[in-house]
């Protein structure tokens, strides 16, 4: 039995068959036409409208509209239990009825209507189609079954003046009553955020976690490059979500919040092997131009916040001070011929997957501390890093969000220079001390995976936890780095492996963040996290 069956009805050229397509194309609705249904009962019927409306009406008097009903029946035979059908279209009352009576309560009758001049007007304009018409609207009218049509309009469930309405406007609303967005907003979306100042091992998590999705989402700029470990060597995300390859059958989606690079954003597309099938860009995504890029690399911007010159502030600033500019000659991804196979309006393609109930991976770049409003201004980031921040970038709303996993690394980092404050800073010689780890891995190993600069380094940030975990409001914490408190960790599978210390270390992270740690980094590589989560 179908899930649902919709009845359009209404006079030619009301709208029936526009939304019937799109119900096909947006829903994957079986479209199903009266003609088609009419040539299953009575096979040969020529495909001229006067002789569609006069076998119709035949059949209507041998069966009392019944046929209608049959026809559709031997359809459903060979579609999926639940499909939505929609039949194009119902004329009499008895044809109502006949499948009311046989699908109950999942039959839903709409009627389309338009004022006469109208329905005139679009019949002369409409294109040729595989009907053999009438050479008038009057022709049309002059039968009986047709002049009567707009008498179902007291019968429906739905009625809708189709002059009053875009075509799309009518598909939602229809949409809407038949329940396909859903009866509520399923809280199928789970957000990853840096608690600290970037560089927190965002990426090694989002990898980790990647293959539990259907859909990976990355907002920011590639100014925030994002490690994951790979085989034969570490492969650096800055634009792609960082689980593309980890879980290659997840649709990939670039919001239009995001700042792009054209040259970045190809090589990884390359790289990766992703497809226009695959991956959606928003056609109102930001470009990043070598202009920008070339403004931000002054000696300036390195001195008074550490720019990574990226060009991601400057073309932030033009996104605000562009809009005076006319839409054809803005920098922004719809005005890039080499991205037309990938644009899609972004806000579209998730409603198509929350729809279908699948689960979102929300990836952000860079820290709390270096968010624009939140941040130790002026030594932040042009974009708000927080949850909030990713889920307007994204747009995402908050009551789709199911899990927060903020990372948080075990000692912060900042980029070297004029970066900001941090604490209590220390020598990566202290840290080798302290931890056993090798002071030229660290030294190789800490350096930004964008610029490849060197790294300051800080005792944990207790404070800086409150508050990001204030903003954030996490439901999980993944500590990253924890081999750093102590190289033997990197043998620990499980949490009672990790020495006392860096369990005493979890409890208190738990404690002030107020939220559990579900996710635990040992050690750089695809196998070193050890998993406790509930969810």
């Amino acid at each position: 039995m179908a899930y649902r069956i919709i009845l359009l009805s209404g006079q030619v050229c009301a709208g029936k068959t526009t939304l019937a397509k799109l119900l096909s194309e947006r829903f994957g609705a079986v479209h199903f036409k009266s003609g088609e249904a009419l040539r299953l009962i009575k096979p040969g019927v020529p495909v001229e409208r006067r002789a569609l409306q006069e076998a119709g009406e035949a059949l209507d008097r041998e069966t009392r509209g019944q046929w209608v009903r049959d026809a559709l029946m031997k359809r459903l035979e060979s579609c999926e239990l639940d499909c939505v059908c929609v039949l194009d279209a119902v004329r009499i009352s008895e044809q109502i009825d006949a499948v009311r009576l046989s699908y109950g309560a999942r039959v839903l009758h709409v009627h389309l209507a338009a004022p006469r001049e109208i329905l005139e007007t679009r019949y002369h304009l409409r294109p040729a189609g595989p009907i053999k018409e009438l050479k008038s609207y009057d022709e049309v009218v002059e039968n009986t079954t047709e002049a009567e049509v707009s008498r179902l309009a007291a019968r429906a469930d739905v009625l809708i003046s189709t002059e009053r309405c875009e075509p799309d406007d009518v598909l939602l609303r229809v949409a809407a009553q038949c329940g396909l967005f859903g009866k509520s907003y399923d809280r199928c979306v789970d957000v990853l955020v840096g608690g600290q100042w970037g560089s927190e091992g965002k990426g090694q998590v989002s990898a980790y976690l990647a293959p539990e999705y259907e859909v990976l989402v990355r907002v920011g700029g590639p100014n925030a490059g994002h490690c994951v470990h790979m085989e034969p060597s570490p492969y650096t995300y800055r634009l792609l979500p960082s689980g593309t390859r980890a879980n290659p059958k997840a649709a990939i989606i670039l919001a239009s919040g995001i700042i792009l690079d054209i040259d970045v954003l190809r090589r990884e597309i390359a790289d990766c092997e992703v497809d226009a099938d695959r991956l959606s860009i928003d056609p109102q995504a930001m470009i990043a131009t070598q202009a920008d890029k070339e403004q931000e690399a002054v000696e300036e911007y390195q001195k008074s916040f550490g720019s990574t010159a990226q060009g991601v502030g400057v073309a932030t600033a033009r996104r605000i001070l562009d809009r005076k500019i006319d839409r054809t000659k803005l920098t922004i991804a719809e005005n890039v011929p080499e991205l037309k196979p990938f644009l899609r309006p972004v806000r579209e393609v998730l409603d198509e997957r929350f729809r279908k109930g699948h689960r979102v991976l929300l990836e952000g770049t860079q820290g709390t501390g270096l968010s624009l409003y939140h941040g130790d201004y002026p030594f932040v980031t042009s974009r708000d890093t927080t949850v909030a921040g990713c889920l307007a970038e994204a747009g995402v709303s908050p009551s789709r969000v199911r899990r927060v996993v903020m990372v948080c690394r075990s000692y912060p980092i900042r980029v070297a220079g004029h970066s900001g404050p941090m604490g209590i800073e220390l020598t990566w010689e202290e840290i080798a001390r302290r931890s056993g780890v090798p002071l030229e891995e660290l030294r190789k190993t800490e350096k930004t995976s964008t610029t490849k600069r060197d790294r300051r380094v800080a005792e944990f940030g207790w404070k800086q936890l409150r508050q990001a975990a204030s903003l954030n409001a996490p439901t999980d914490i993944a500590l990253t780095f924890v081999d750093y408190l102590d190289v033997r960790n990197r043998d620990a599978r499980r949490v009672e492996q990790l020495t006392d210390d860096t369990r005493r270390f979890i409890e208190e992270v738990e404690r002030v963040a107020m939220a559990p740690v579900s996710l635990m980094s040992t050690r750089f590589h695809s196998t070193g996290i050890i998993d406790r989560r509930r969810w």
